[in-house]
């Protein structure tokens, strides 16, 4: 299998893509990306890809413009380079929240990055818990969107109290707070918003009983944590206890989202490494790898058998 695959990665998440490697049993193949003084990149394929399979793991994260070009020089290069199938590992897809025009003069930026990554020849996708699944129709070539919940789960289990409700913070994600929610057995709560203004919306109630229990919010991301803490304030409002958990699989974490989360009702913070972590003091942070969750749908792509399936 060695023979058939090369795996690479860009500057976005080497350590995911160290990750990945380690679960595949193979070494990262030799690449040279450089960038110059005015932002452009250069990426130059160092070892043999012809008539190989090519894997390039490159989340497009912050910053998304970048890496997202990164990625499409590193596809062209592999095309050019003769590469038999090139398939992007993107577990974070950046402009994923552009899936819809909210103006008649908007773009769909989405559907605008399916095309290029088409164009620069990616023959396939596979990403994690997109935050729009219809994003998948934007491509016309296959798109495995993986989910992390089970890997969630699995170091959630242990720790959560038996009064606890799972939490959906809008109705977007009551099929992911559906699943956790059977996993542990537990009933769900969803909070509904109401847009008070073109850009703002606020949450107005709890469906769902919280009074008297602890609560796990379950998200796709977590960006300026201006949800999440909204979202803590309505809980505790409805009576929750002051005993929050977070679960989400990108851990965006801008702007000031430390500060904002950083409250005493919330007693952890699960995420994903789909995005690098800076090293920081925050005891409230777990950060769970997605390396053998990829390495395996690599493996099974590979012998023709994706996870999806």
């Amino acid at each position: 299998m060695k023979e058939n695959f090369i795996l690479f990665s860009g500057t976005a998440n080497r350590p995911l893509a160290e990750a990945i490697a380690r679960q595949l049993g193979v070494s990262l193949g030799n690449c040279t990306i450089e960038r110059f003084p005015d932002g452009e990149v250069s990426v130059e394929i160092d070892e043999s890809v012809n008539e190989r399979i090519v894997f390039l793991v490159q989340p497009t994260s912050p910053p998304v413009d970048a890496n997202l070009i990164e990625l499409l020089a590193f596809a062209d290069a592999c095309r050019r380079a003769g590469a038999s199938s090139i398939i992007a590992i993107v577990p974070y897809f950046g402009y994923a929240r552009g899936d819809k025009r909210h103006g008649s003069s908007q773009a769909i930026m989405a559907r605008l990055v399916a095309d290029l990554m088409q164009t620069a020849g990616i023959n396939r996708v596979v990403t994690v818990d997109l935050h729009a699944p219809q994003i998948e129709g934007f491509f016309q070539i296959p798109v495995d969107s993986l989910t992390a919940t089970p890997i969630l789960y699995e170091a959630l289990n242990a720790q959560l109290l038996q009064e606890t409700v799972v939490v959906s913070p809008d109705t977007g994600r009551i099929p992911m707070a559906l699943e956790f929610a059977g996993r542990l057995g537990i009933k769900v709560a969803v909070l509904h918003k109401q847009r008070s203004s073109g850009t703002q919306t606020d949450i107005t109630h709890v469906i769902g009983e919280v009074e008297g229990k602890a609560c796990l919010i379950v998200d796709d991301m977590i960006s300026t944590g201006g949800t999440i803490v909204n979202s803590i304030e309505t809980l505790l409002k409805a009576g929750a206890k002051p005993e929050i958990t977070v679960a989400a699989t990108h851990g965006l974490l801008v702007q000031n989202a430390k500060e904002k989360l950083s409250c005493q009702s919330l007693q952890q913070i699960l995420i994903t490494d789909t995005i690098p972590q800076q090293p920081q003091d925050w005891t409230q942070l777990q950060v769970v790898s997605l390396g053998s969750l990829l390495g395996t749908e690599i493996k099974r792509i590979v012998t023709g058998n994706s996870l999806v399936n």
